[in-house]
């Protein structure tokens, strides 16, 4: 089993010495809501990012019995491999991990390492690494946001009512019929003063007067 780092230039870089185990992490996401009827619900949503985690040495002299990158000088400097590691931590760039003799081909993101150093072992270094799987945030633009959102909420303000007037028609009849009270003429009237003039009485066919 060999575990890599593909960059995105196409530079590999590999861990010279397997771990005794690695650690996958999956989480299924859920989202909680209160309802009255039964309570708190906890809604599945997605898969939530997944972690693979591990913890090995950069050895300072080549060892043919655990070292996977044959022979000597072909594994990087200790000190060297953890400065890569902490600039990876620190980009914002995500490189390709593969593991070979497994499915894990994804792309990550390295988000926290750890060095320890081990009396005796001069040089050696050991580390803990932890990898989140990477996904791409994709940003609307603001325009493209507000349109989408103003599309998506219908108004909820209520459309109001219209009554097109009819030969015989009254104000006061209207009012009746319309809004269930002769005496709201007058709201009537004043709502729609500018389609129906200085007259109350005076109203004509085809007029559209707005129920207050």
């Amino acid at each position: 089993m060999d575990i890599s780092l593909r960059y995105p230039a196409g530079e590999t870089f590999v861990f010279p010495v397997n771990p005794e185990e690695i650690t996958i992490r999956r989480d299924k996401q859920f989202e909680t809501v209160n309802l009255l009827s039964m309570g708190e619900v906890d809604v599945p949503q997605q898969e939530k990012v997944r972690e693979i985690a591990f913890s090995s040495f950069f050895p300072k002299i080549h060892d043919d019995r655990y070292c996977q990158c044959g022979g000597e000088g072909r594994h990087p400097d200790p000190q060297t491999a953890m400065n890569r590691l902490t600039a990876l931590m620190n980009s914002k760039t995500p490189v390709q991990i593969i593991i070979s003799d497994t499915v894990v081909n994804v792309l990550v993101t390295l988000s926290a390492h750890s060095s320890i150093f081990k009396g005796g072992e001069p040089g050696d270094v050991y580390f803990d690494v932890t990898f989140r799987t990477y996904r791409e945030m994709k940003v609307k633009p603001a325009a493209q946001v507000s349109q989408s959102a103003t599309a998506a909420r219908p108004d909820s303000k209520p459309l109001p009512k219209v009554y097109v007037v009819k030969s015989g028609d009254t104000l006061w009849a209207i009012a009746k019929r319309e809004l269930g009270d002769s005496g709201k003429w007058k709201s009537l009237y004043e709502t729609n003063k500018t389609v129906i003039g200085p007259n109350a009485n005076l109203i004509h066919p085809g007029q559209k007067l707005v129920m207050p």
